[in-house]
């Protein structure tokens, strides 16, 4: 079966708007990332997206370039070059991604450079308004979906404290009244270092799941108003 393949030119006129509008989407997604501190920030997606459009470019040009020799002698084959830049940002994305303390940080930048690159490609080939839709989604996802949908995951408290009788009641009464779940509690007790009636430290390891309208920030600031209570801390084992 035989399938006729159109080929438009590409001006360099076409290819100054596409990298412009690269340069400004990835620009625009970067400057969210790095206004959050994030490890690839407003160049690092620039770049990625305007890399990935001049692959695209390079791609649609050697297209019109084989389509207007009219050989038969000659075949096309399109996306292979494109194919190259969905897999090898998978090494920058990787190099965004960081483990601290046993904790995994960097996967939303790692995904928005993916996103970033495919549209770049997008861009490349020419299809502005299906990029500022998919643009204006990414944007949406990571500014605005977290706000819409708020998930607390659980969370590994360390709570150290004294006097024990009257503070774990206290500490009770608030995960209860709260309708903080508990699903596990481990514990252990130390020496107070210096003490001289060798008072013991009491330390207590939850872990619990928040109820979506309360932050976790506003459960430790209020457990640490309590005298008895030293150190109220989040733990990832």
């Amino acid at each position: 079966m035989d399938f006729l393949i159109t080929v438009n030119e590409i001006t360099w006129h076409d290819v100054l708007i596409r990298i412009i509008a690269a340069l400004t989407v990835g620009c625009v997604i970067g400057i969210e990332r790095e206004y959050k501190n994030r490890p690839a920030g407003m160049r690092t997606h620039s770049l990625v997206c305007l890399g990935a459009a001049i692959v695209a470019v390079l791609e649609g040009l050697l297209i019109t370039s084989v389509g207007s020799i009219g050989s038969d002698d000659v075949s096309i084959s399109m996306g292979r070059i494109s194919a190259q830049v969905i897999s090898g940002i998978g090494f920058l994305g990787a190099g965004t991604i960081f483990v601290a303390q046993k904790k995994i940080s960097g996967l939303t930048t790692a995904a928005s450079l993916w996103n970033v690159a495919c549209l770049g490609l997008i861009i490349g080939f020419g299809y502005y308004y299906l990029a500022l839709i998919i643009g204006f989604f990414i944007m949406i996802v990571l500014t605005v979906l977290q706000r819409v949908i708020k998930v607390n995951p659980l969370k590994k408290v360390e709570i150290r404290f004294i006097n024990r009788a009257q503070t774990l009641s206290f500490i009770n009464d608030y995960l209860q009244k709260n309708n903080i779940n508990v699903l596990d509690v481990d514990f252990h007790v130390e020496h107070l270092p210096g003490s001289e009636g060798q008072e013991n430290i009491y330390i207590n390891l939850y872990t619990l799941h928040l109820p979506n309208s309360l932050h976790f920030a506003d459960m430790v600031n209020q457990l640490s108003e309590n005298d008895s209570i030293h150190t109220v801390r989040t733990r990832n084992v």
